[in-house]
């Protein structure tokens, strides 16, 4: 049986207050969002939106406060309660199973479709083709999750969540993974679900808050410190208001010189993880005191070329040249001694062990140090001591050093990881997406870092699919397109439409001598 197309007329939060040790996570919010609405919810990392969000989706119980959906009062005790009143969740991080269907995926989360031991995958085949119809959002219920890219399995998520019976949808950070291509399509599909849904969108990005939202709130320390029409503010109003003062975002002004070549990458060959040859012959070459910013769709060897760097992932063949040596395929213990730092993607999983402390993450490539332990035993006032000397200098907002690291929010996950790889004074270091998913506050304080970094005389290699952040902080921009890089270019002479033909994999428009690419659109999704 089809879920109740009921449409939710009014969500209302009344003085919603929820307490953590040491933390005020929630401070009497009040807010509501309507039939026909998109309400945007913004907020610097750890302001209290995700612990709001799990309060609505019956994840925590709230100390104090009141929920109501069109005028009841509701206690919801489980995501299963919130289903069951029409509100339902895609989270930032997909709830998929990627070795089974789309459609397998949708049985799994719906009971109706459980007969005795086995699923109903037609039933959910077909629910899927309904929903998909209804709300212009292509779905294949037979194809793989494993198959699909990041914009697809998002699609996936929002499918699976109105065939759950969701009539109001909370979006957390729905475009933080999405190439700028696929955020364009989800706003204007999200546009047209609107007009029948009420959504509430959590993002950073200010740009597509005001482009899709029709309010917006702004919580700053757990409490409501705006609430008003999107459309009657800039950006950078916004911005100010998120983190209590006028946020620039630095750029790269192109003082200095760069130095000699300190990482030479030649004909590299990576495999990816389903063994097909992701990184097919790149070269590259990074110079001290630079910003070298890669440019590229999401699926063109970013992930490989980083995790070989790190020593990750095994190189088929090609050098990596790294002060005199050639680090392919050494240990990630030897790349780390030769000066080499790394801010990996996954900051979750391969940042940061999320059940050790700050202090303890702080020291995760030094604990053998002499200055950390004597005669294998930790000398833990020198840690203590150098946590509270990073905490202050980088910022990390914690209850105390002590505290387990994962559950920091984003952006001082990413301060952690980039206070243990700056202070170990590297020469080089790579960093991939150091930004994503993370408040505008916290994305000023990281380009100052690697900014203040190049002026030191490190080399950088900025991996990002945000342009505007590559066009900002880089000295030179390489474009990489199925495995190889396409064109290296000054970053004065790049434009957001130069780089997106590049990307693209067509001729660059200003060099008639370019070849063009054999497929002339769209990314390689390995």
């Amino acid at each position: 049986m089809t879920p109740s197309l009921e449409p939710i007329s009014e969500l209302k939060l009344e003085g919603i207050t929820k307490r953590f040790p040491g933390v005020l996570a929630c401070d009497g919010i009040s807010l509501q969002v309507r039939r026909g609405e998109v309400l945007a919810l913004v907020g610097e990392n750890g302001a209290g939106k995700t612990t709001l969000m799990n309060i609505i989706m019956g994840l925590y119980r709230p100390d104090s406060g009141t929920i109501h959906v069109n005028g009841e009062e509701v206690h919801f005790h489980s995501p299963g309660d919130a289903y069951a009143r029409g509100i339902g969740m895609v989270h930032q991080h997909f709830m998929l199973v990627p070795n089974m269907t789309v459609a397998e995926n949708l049985a799994l989360g719906l009971k109706e479709l459980h007969h005795f031991m086995n699923l109903d995958i037609k039933g959910a085949a077909k629910r899927i083709r309904e929903v998909s119809e209804r709300y212009e959002l292509p779905v294949n219920p037979d194809a793989y999750i494993w198959q699909l890219s990041v914009g697809e399995q998002q699609r996936v998520e929002l499918v699976k969540t109105l065939c759950l019976g969701a009539r109001l949808l909370i979006l957390d950070e729905p475009t933080s993974a999405l190439t700028p291509q696929e955020t364009d399509d989800l706003i204007v599909r999200l546009q047209r679900m609107a007009s029948e849904l009420a959504i509430i969108f959590i993002s950073h990005k200010l740009n597509e808050v005001k482009a899709l939202s029709d309010r917006v709130s702004i919580l700053r320390h757990g409490a409501v410190v705006f609430n008003g029409q999107t459309a009657n503010h800039e950006p950078s109003e916004l911005a100010a208001l998120m983190t209590g003062h006028d946020v620039v975002l630095p750029r790269n002004e192109g003082s200095g010189i760069q130095g000699e070549p300190l990482l030479s990458v030649q004909n590299l060959c990576v495999r990816g993880d389903r063994g097909n040859l992701v990184l097919d012959g790149l070269s590259l070459e990074l110079r001290a005191g630079e910003v070298l910013g890669m440019a590229g769709v999401s699926g063109n060897g970013q992930r490989e070329f980083a995790d070989a760097l790190a020593g990750l992932r095994p190189v088929e063949s090609g050098q990596i040249l790294f002060g005199g040596k050639d680090l392919a395929n050494r240990t990630p213990r030897e790349i780390i001694h030769a000066g080499m730092g790394y801010v990996p993607e996954d900051r979750q999983t391969e940042g940061i062990v999320p059940s050790f402390s700050v202090k303890d993450n702080l020291i995760l490539k030094d604990f053998a140090e002499p200055r950390f332990s004597k005669m294998a035993f930790l000398r833990k006032k020198e840690i203590d001591s150098n946590a509270e000397v990073l905490k202050e200098r980088f910022d990390i907002r914690c209850p105390s050093t002590s505290t387990a690291t994962g559950s920091l929010s984003g952006g001082n996950i990413q301060k952690v990881i980039l206070a243990r790889e700056i202070s170990r004074g590297p020469k080089a270091l790579v960093a991939v997406y150091p930004t994503r998913g993370i408040d505008m506050g916290a994305q000023e304080f990281i380009h100052e870092q690697l900014l203040a970094r190049r002026r030191e005389g490190i080399g950088i290699l900025l991996i990002s699919e945000e342009l505007e952040e590559v066009m900002n902080l880089s000295d030179r921009i390489a474009v990489i397109y199925k495995g190889k890089i396409l064109k290296v270019l000054p970053a004065v002479e790049a434009t957001r439409e130069r780089l997106g033909i590049l990307m693209a994999g067509l001729a660059d428009p200003d060099s008639p001598g370019d070849a063009q690419a054999e497929v002339p659109a769209g990314a390689a999704h390995e």
